[in-house]
């Protein structure tokens, strides 16, 4: 069939390739560790737990007009209780550092659909894939999601307070460890070295279904005694909550559920934060068809300027307009992340 009798699958859906779990805190202390065996840290680690606490909140609004607002009614208002009921989770105060620990498992990337009703835009859009890999190769790919892993972008806001992290990556029986991941920048994806190499060449091996590859990977950071830890926050879709503010909780081996952890969605947004291909790049984004950053309402990719996942790639399947490598690696990228791309009748 000739590429200008193509039109996109109604129905078409991939399946993620980079299957990540939810991360699971833990603590420790670092001084006792130091002249510990592997076994001894093992006994010496205890989770992270969520706990509730009360507290009484001030007005802290912007007012509507502000220089019309009468003293008096804003001294009354500043006297009432605002009380309030959150989740937290904090080390012990005899711990000084937070682990955090995931697994990664990396399932072949062959493009093919999981779903797909037209099997002439099947065909056609493996062949992209199939030219993709022989002629650019996943190399960039799996050197960008390893050098993610390795500096701990997902540890989030727990890597902004680290004084020192370690990370350390086990696949089969062997292991890579390094003791600072904060060497690893997360501006670019310049960082060079063995230990990247390897970690990369494990999740090509996975991606290309030359192994069954699945990582675990852990990270220690010293982030101070007693200090806050900070889990993901579940979103209230019940507005009646007497919480304002919830954390995810994971159960443990035995049986306890109020153990803090991270939602496999933001460990996963994390690593595949390696998009610094749109227009006026100044920090990498995760991966996303239109680009978009929620925290920052932003849509970096917009349909109007044809550099958005759909324009990519329906020129490339349906009229056969290869964009540049970099783009290129943009639109696996998406395709490795998985969802659903089908062209809906609707508007």
């Amino acid at each position: 069939m000739s590429k200008s009798a193509l039109k996109t699958a109604s129905v078409l859906a991939f399946e993620r390739n980079l299957d990540v779990s939810d991360a699971y805190l833990w603590q420790t202390n670092s001084q006792a560790n130091i002249k510990s065996t592997d076994a001894d840290k093992k006994l010496s680690r205890s989770p992270v737990t969520v706990k509730e606490k009360s507290v009484r909140g001030t007005i802290s609004n912007r007012l509507k007009n502000p220089n019309k607002t009468d003293p008096a009614k804003l001294d009354a208002e500043t006297e009432k209780a605002n009380l309030q009921t959150v989740d937290s989770a904090a080390l012990n105060e005899d711990n000084d550092t937070l682990i955090a620990r995931f697994s990664l498992k990396v399932l072949p990337f062959t493009g093919k659909p999981n779903v797909c009703n037209d099997q002439n835009y099947q065909q056609a859009l493996q062949q992209v894939v199939t030219d993709y890999v022989e002629n650019q190769g996943l190399d960039e790919l799996a050197r960008r999601y390893a050098i993610n892993i390795l500096n701990a972008r997902w540890l989030w806001r727990n890597r902004v307070g680290a004084e020192k992290i370690s990370v350390t990556v086990k696949c089969n029986d062997q292991t890579i460890s390094i003791d600072d991941a904060k060497s690893y920048g997360l501006k670019d994806f310049k960082a060079s070295d063995a230990k990247v190499d390897q970690i990369a060449d494990w999740i090509k091996a996975g991606l290309n279904d030359d192994a069954f590859i699945i990582l675990y990977v852990e990270a220690c950071a010293i982030i101070g005694y007693g200090q806050e830890v900070y889990p993901s926050q579940e979103l209230i879709l019940d507005t009646g909550s007497k919480k304002s503010k919830v954390l995810y909780r994971v159960s443990d081996r035995k049986g306890s559920e109020d153990n803090a952890g991270m939602h496999s969605q933001k460990v996963s947004n994390a690593i595949r934060t390696i998009d610094d291909w749109y227009t006026n790049a100044e920090f990498p984004i995760a991966i996303e068809p239109y680009g978009a950053v929620t925290t920052m309402g932003t849509a970096f990719r917009q349909p109007k300027d044809k550099m958005d996942f759909y324009s990519l790639f329906d020129n490339w399947v349906l009229k056969g307009e290869t964009p540049d490598a970099s783009q290129q690696h943009y639109v696996m990228g998406v395709l490795i992340r998985g969802g659903v791309f089908g062209a809906s009748g609707k508007e």
